[in-house]
């Protein structure tokens, strides 16, 4: 019997480091940073002086948000990984592969938002595909790639933390796992916790983005000078991030798990749908490493933007470990592995078909 692939969403580490990472077609000396665990972007050195970084992801759809609102966050979810390496998202690439039933006016409605959202970005749309195909269906209508260019001695990865640096997460935990279930599942958060917090909780939605996180971030300095490593907490989460900027960087962290944000609509929405918001899917949360001097003005710059963030703890050598407190228990931090956030969200949904 073939065996399976039994994860649910991106694949283990065990599948990426044996079957994806040992062929990736030809060797080229222009790529500057390649496929690599908990690394968002790809960097191609394109001369003078410059760099393109990229990043592929599907285009997610969720027709239940309103066209215009699944539009905004196909967008953004694609130009947050590319913002990550501290370069501007510049171009996009886009294919789109439609459901049979996805009417003329609903594409239009969809693709002026994307297109909008694009613009505002900076991002210009420069090659795709676009068709309706049997066994296509929502969320996952396609996939596109977005590409930041920019200076070779200004853009950064997750391999970049370095012992002493301090490390900073926007927004806190479960951003993008609170603001789904806020949107799906509204009637339930409602009666659950009243109309006035699902409203409210709803707007969280608008939180899923880390592109301005980043650029804000950056106007700081980068590397020696400033910021050092970017990463985006999409699957598993925060822990997922915090580990995955670590291994990338082969370093250790001092992470005090208080100091990390939790807002009070994310908290009560993880506890109804009973998931840990430590290690759920949380896009709109940017975890970085920061030279120490440059830190507090970080943390600044963002709060000016109207974006809440926290020095939650410090780099430290590989020998030391990744590591969180809690009260006076250390604890060391293992990666989640499987998000808890799908499974969830999947038997969400059931209930509510059910229904």
């Amino acid at each position: 019997m073939p065996s399976q692939l039994p994860e649910v969403g991106k694949v283990s580490r065990g599948i990426f480091d044996e079957i994806i990472l040992p062929n990736l077609g030809k060797a080229d000396k222009s790529v500057l940073v390649g496929p690599q665990h908990g690394v968002d972007v790809g960097v191609v050195d394109i001369g003078a002086g410059r760099v393109m970084a990229l990043t592929t992801d599907p285009v997610f759809i969720v027709p239940q948000y309103g066209w215009k609102r699944a539009a905004w966050f196909a967008v953004h979810i694609l130009a947050s990984d590319a913002a990550t390496s501290g370069l501007p998202p510049t171009f996009m690439t886009v294919d789109l592969n439609l459901p049979l039933s996805m009417t003329r006016e609903e594409f239009e409605e969809m693709w002026l938002t994307f297109s909008g959202e694009a613009k505002k970005l900076g991002l210009a749309i420069v090659a795709g595909h676009t068709g309706r195909y049997a066994g296509c269906d929502y969320p996952m209508v396609g996939g596109a790639t977005v590409m930041s260019v920019g200076p070779k001695d200004k853009y950064v990865t997750p391999r970049g933390a370095t012992a002493g640096d301090k490390v900073i997460v926007t927004k806190g935990c479960a951003i993008e796992a609170a603001g789904l279930f806020a949107a799906t599942f509204q009637p339930k958060v409602a009666t659950v916790y009243g109309e006035c917090f699902a409203r409210k909780s709803d707007e969280i939605f608008y939180q899923m983005s880390v592109v301005e996180d980043c650029m804000t971030a950056v106007s700081v300095g980068v590397r020696d000078d400033g910021v050092t490593a970017m990463h985006d907490a999409t699957e598993c989460g925060v822990w997922g991030g915090l580990f995955e900027v670590a291994e990338a960087s082969s370093v250790g962290m001092a992470i005090d798990k208080g100091a990390i944000i939790i807002q009070d609509a994310v908290a009560k929405i993880c506890a109804l749908f009973g998931i840990d918001p430590y290690s759920s899917i949380s896009e709109g949360t940017l975890v970085m490493t920061c030279r120490p001097h440059k830190a507090a003005e970080v943390v600044k710059r963002l709060a000016d933007k109207g974006i809440r963030s926290s020095i939650v703890g410090e780099v430290v050598p590989r020998a030391e470990g990744i590591t969180y407190t809690e009260g006076a228990t250390k604890t060391t931090l293992v990666h989640p592995q499987v998000d808890p956030f799908w499974s969830a969200f999947d038997r969400e949904m059931k209930l509510e078909t059910c229904l």
